[in-house]
């Protein structure tokens, strides 16, 4: 997500860029009901194993938990409900012939806010095999060896 003005990231899905390789992205709003959206905001969120499902034409958030808000009082939400994702028709079409792809699925990768609006951030992601992973990592670490040497060369 590129930072831009009015914006505040909330969390980043790692876990997702790490297991998938993100093809395309889509925002979307999210609909909350009462005390989640004061959750969210204090970052009292996770993604476990979240995914995006398509049902009758509208685009659900499934295994994405937004805890209690502690100063609630009786009325607070159910943590583990299933959240509706906001998007055009058009857009969900889109989506609908994406995923049903082979190996194609939607994942969250990042919540943010947006001029007071929480917004998800959606990818079009397929899943990585074992010797993908591996190659990341291993580029990571080439990455960091680098990133050490030029610092241990620029202090003398």
């Amino acid at each position: 997500m590129a930072k831009e003005p009015g914006t505040k990231l909330i969390a980043q899905n790692k876990k997702a860029r790490f297991n998938y390789s993100i093809d395309e992205s889509i925002e979307c709003g999210i609909e909350l009901k009462g005390t989640e959206v004061k959750s969210v905001k204090s970052g009292m969120i996770s993604f476990g194993d979240s995914f995006a499902e398509i049902e009758n034409g509208e685009v659900w958030l499934r295994n994405f938990h937004i805890s209690e808000y502690g100063y609630s009082s009786y009325f607070s939400h159910d943590p583990d409900r299933k959240k509706k994702l906001l998007l055009h028709k058009e857009e969900i079409k889109k989506l609908l012939r994406k995923t049903e792809e082979k190996g194609y699925t939607l994942v969250p990768l990042d919540v943010y806010l947006k001029n007071g609006k929480v917004k998800v951030n959606l990818g079009i992601c397929k899943g990585k095999k074992q010797f993908d992973k591996r190659a990341d990592i291993k580029e990571r670490d080439l990455k960091r060896d680098i990133q050490r040497e030029f610092r241990n060369k620029q202090d003398g």
